[in-house]
């Protein structure tokens, strides 16, 4: 008996779950007409294909396969294992190991030859790709249009033109919010710090951006990377596009940010959305050259001008009342950050950082080390282990018991859709 696992993925939200189920339909089909045994289905839903890492459903995959459950993998194409070269060789190296086949519609048995030519051809796609969305957004930001997301201050304007297709790009000011940018640059302007201002958003209960609580990151933000509402130059009317670029760290996966020379940036005047007018702007960037000056030649705390070390708690201790994080509120002490950063907590108790880990490396030592409290850490440690690995397949347990629903609706329908139909397969009408 041959043991097949059915691979599917599609990348992007615009996307529907109809091509996932569409693929696997087809790989049914095929496994059904070879005569092999189907065990179980993967599936990565909106997530790019260009890494394994962040793909819980290919991990899934890779792991089952180390166990001996089946000795095929297949799949519509290999662009829906991975378009990225290190790791569809990676991928095909494991299942090699493994002892374990990757077969797809497209391509047949998966060979070295394939993996070399197909992976170089999917990451020239990519290439592309990312050539053909950049000079499309330059073009719309040439327009004076946005190349992508939204401002606080501004709101998106849907509008449809003459042939019923959206308009994209077109913003309006919104009120409500640019009456906080402009008190927050007022604010900062009279000499109060992004944290007070901050503290005082949240105290009359306006909502950050994000929804939540207002920080003081959100307001000082990076004046060299043009970040945070005191930098954001779309409020004199000049939006600045292509100031980042972002790469992809092969480590973990995810993207990170590097500025691009001041000569790369895109910069258009758009002075109908302008809110801030040019005095108060300037007033905010004197005072910033004079914090910078001021830090530099140390005359504020030093403690926040470099970026602080790694101790043996870090990151690890949490306040009692809102469980935020602690952190170093001055050279010695450590303190609960959401209610320095935010004020939307009550707990001022701070500890000596000394003071602290003293205390817990005692504690550990005399009383961790008796056999019965020994007993009880391992036995928390081994429930807390098991939690966090129950809420990591929870979102895999739930697509799956989604695909088992639809699998059942799908036997109930017609097979074969009348002539006329149109199909989108992938986001490919057919």
């Amino acid at each position: 008996m041959t043991r097949v696992a059915l691979y599917a993925r599609y990348s992007s939200d615009h996307q529907r779950d109809a091509s996932i189920e569409d693929q696997l339909r087809l790989c049914r089909e095929h496994a059904g007409k070879q005569g092999w045994t189907i065990v179980d289905s993967y599936t990565d839903r909106a997530i790019s294909g260009a890494s394994l890492l962040l793909r819980p459903g290919i991990q899934e995959l890779v792991q089952d396969a180390q166990r001996g459950r089946f000795t095929i993998v297949l799949a519509e194409a290999m662009d829906r294992l991975s378009r990225d070269q290190e790791d569809i060789a990676g991928l095909h190296k494991r299942m090699a190991f493994a002892g374990v086949r990757i077969v797809t519609l497209s391509e047949g048995d998966v060979t070295h030859l394939h993996v070399g030519l197909k992976g170089t051809m999917n990451a020239l796609f990519l290439k592309d790709l990312a050539d053909k969305v950049r000079r499309g957004l330059r073009g719309r930001i040439e327009d004076g249009k946005s190349g992508g997301g939204n401002s606080y201050g501004y709101d998106v304007v849907r509008q449809i033109d003459d042939r019923g297709d959206p308009i994209r790009g077109n913003r309006s000011i919104n009120d409500a919010e640019a009456t906080v940018v402009r008190r927050i640059f007022r604010e900062f302007a009279n000499g109060r710090s992004p944290k007070r201002i901050a503290v005082g958003l949240n105290d009359d209960g306006i909502s950050a951006p994000t929804g939540g609580a207002w920080g003081f990151t959100t307001i000082n933000g990076n004046r060299q990377r043009g970040t945070g509402i005191l930098n954001n130059e779309m409020y004199i009317g000049r939006l600045v596009w292509n100031r980042l670029r972002y790469l992809k760290d092969p480590e973990t996966g995810k993207r990170v940010s590097r500025p691009n020379p001041t000569d790369a940036w895109v910069i258009q005047e758009v002075p109908e959305l302008r809110i801030i007018d040019q005095v108060l702007w300037d007033k905010v960037k004197a005072k910033q050259k004079a914090i910078k000056i001021n830090r530099d030649t140390g005359d504020t705390n030093r403690l926040h001008e470099r970026q602080r070390g790694k101790y043996l708690f870090t990151g690890l201790t949490r306040c009692g009342c809102c469980g935020g994080g602690y952190s170093m509120v001055s050279g010695t002490l450590v303190g609960c950050s959401t209610a320095r950063n935010k004020g939307t907590c009550a707990n001022r108790m701070n500890i000596r950082r000394d003071a602290l880990e003293s205390r817990v490396l005692t504690a550990l030592k005399t009383h961790l080390m008796d056999p019965e409290l020994f007993a009880v850490f391992c036995g928390e440690f081994t429930r807390r282990m098991n939690e966090q690995r129950i809420e990591a397949s929870a979102g895999i347990s739930a697509a799956k018991a989604e695909l088992q629903r639809v699998e059942r609706e799908f036997d109930t329908l017609i097979e074969v859709p009348p002539s006329g139909w149109s199909i989108e397969y992938d986001g490919i009408h057919c």
